[in-house]
């Protein structure tokens, strides 16, 4: 599973061949979930709260790239990397 960005401990992957709706997900220590795309909800898993609210604010910022990057990985081409939260 590509890395395609990672900030503050937080991985932040996606998959090629994943299935719908559009997500990624987020690694922190022990804790993962995968987050919806479009809403930026938790689909499955649990991370603390900091931690949800920080990939929030990053996710916000970047969703069109987020969409690129789901584009791309349904055509299993090379994801593109993207820039941490600052």
């Amino acid at each position: 599973m590509p890395e395609i960005s990672r900030f503050l401990g937080i991985i932040i992957k996606m998959f090629y061949n994943e299935h719908a709706p559009p997500h990624f997900h987020a690694e922190y220590n022990d804790h993962k979930a995968e987050i919806l795309i479009e809403t930026l909800e938790i689909k499955e898993g649990k991370l603390p709260r900091r931690v949800y609210s920080l990939v929030l604010e990053w996710a916000t910022e970047h969703r069109d790239e987020l969409i690129a990057d789901w584009n791309l990985a349904r055509e299993k081409k090379i994801l593109n990397k993207i820039d941490p939260l600052v």
